[in-house]
């Protein structure tokens, strides 16, 4: 489940990643509503709220007629996978999270170009460059396909309807007893350099919930799957996989 940052959709997130679990598994990315090519309901007649995604998550497996999976969630993805795991466990056999939102945090002052998006292509850049590891060299075609997303007209209303929601709740947070109802086996995975989510929330998640194990990747940002995703998808084949 993709990150909540302007242009996300499943492809621009886990394409890199996705043929690495195909291997092993039957695997879904999908646009969490408000982003990609799901709908955008009207912002005047709609809640863009975490519960929202999250019903929309469930809502999603039951037309499937998908009863149990694993799942894997970036930053708001993560609290979406967080909160299905949080208040329908019975759907979720393992949880990856991976710089996963959830957890309030102070804003790091490196976050401003993502925080005051422009809709240009400048500032598209700059949000990449505020997400990603100082190495990380930015690709063109990663760019032009992100900013043209967050262009659409649709996509931008439900975005600024997000965002606002978030900024009215003071962040994209669950209360501590209700991470730590997470019950099933969870992988936190989190960048050494993610300025998103610092160390201390991944550390946090491993205190609340029982069942858990951390991966720090060096030299990495917000986005392991985007930076790294051949060490990433092996944490978390590894992790899917036990005893294989």
């Amino acid at each position: 489940i993709h990150g909540g940052g302007a242009g996300a959709d499943s492809v621009g997130n886990w394409k890199g990643a996705l043929p690495h679990f195909a291997r092993h598994f039957r695997v879904i990315a999908m646009d969490m509503v408000g982003f990609g090519d799901t709908d955008k309901p009207d912002p005047a007649h709609f809640e863009y709220s975490q519960s929202a995604r999250v019903e929309h998550l469930r809502s999603f497996l039951a037309a499937l007629e998908i009863e149990r999976a694993s799942f894997i969630g970036n930053s708001m993805g993560g609290a979406t996978a967080l909160g299905l795991a949080a208040f329908y466990p019975a759907t979720v056999e393992r949880l990856v999270l991976m710089g996963s939102a959830g957890l309030n945090t102070t804003i790091h002052p490196d976050l401003l170009p993502v925080i005051n998006y422009d809709f240009t292509r400048a500032g598209m850049v700059r949000l990449i460059r505020a997400l990603v590891n100082e190495g990380f060299e930015i690709d063109d075609a990663l760019v032009d396909y992100r900013l043209a997303r967050s262009l659409d007209p649709a996509t931008r209303a439900a975005y600024g309807a997000t965002m606002k929601w978030i900024r009215d709740e003071g962040g994209l947070a669950y209360p501590p007893d209700v991470i730590g109802r997470v019950r099933c086996p969870t992988l936190v995975v989190n960048g050494k350099e993610d300025k998103v989510v610092p160390l201390a929330n991944a550390y946090r998640f491993l205190e609340l919930m029982p069942d858990s194990w951390g991966t720090i990747v060096p030299h990495c940002g917000h986005w392991a799957m985007i930076e790294h995703p051949e060490d990433f998808a092996r944490a978390c084949l590894a992790f899917l996989q036990p005893g294989s």
